[in-house]
């Protein structure tokens, strides 16, 4: 038992830390930063809905699955496939820990990786609050 109780201890920290260095987005400020990643200007309103809808704009955001994997940050990447604890791994060859800090240069380059073999189907917000609707450029 004392085991569990240090692991959840460590868990809760290690998510305190990581919460720090969060930042949440204004929409405006989303599309800027996706502009400057390289994401086409005729596919942001999809990922500003995308990016909406799955962590509320969050880069420490940290979603725990029933499947017990997690996604992770702005894109909500999950950690079974696309990124590694503790070093470089996955499709994306990513520390997973990169995914919820405030940098997204990398979170970018593995959501554009993401899209490229699954399409947007392949994120679950997305296909609820995105699909079949027309997203034009975020207003700002």
């Amino acid at each position: 038992m004392k085991k569990v109780e240090f692991f959840a201890t460590i868990v809760l920290v290690l998510l305190l830390v990581y919460d720090a260095d969060a930042k949440v987005f204004t929409k405006c400020g989303l599309t800027k930063e996706l502009l400057n990643n390289g994401f086409e200007r005729s596919y942001v309103g999809n990922w500003v809905c995308l990016i909406e809808s799955e962590s509320g704009k969050n880069t420490a955001k940290v979603t725990e699955k029933a499947d017990r994997t997690k996604s992770l940050g702005l894109f909500q990447i999950n950690d079974k496939e696309w990124c590694k604890w503790g070093s470089n791994g996955g499709k994306c060859q990513i520390n997973c820990e990169t995914l919820i800090d405030e940098n997204i240069r990398d979170d970018s380059v593995c959501a554009k990786k993401v899209q490229r073999e699954l399409g947007f189907r392949a994120w679950e917000g997305w296909m609820r609050s995105c699909y079949g609707r027309k997203l034009p450029f975020p207003p700002c």
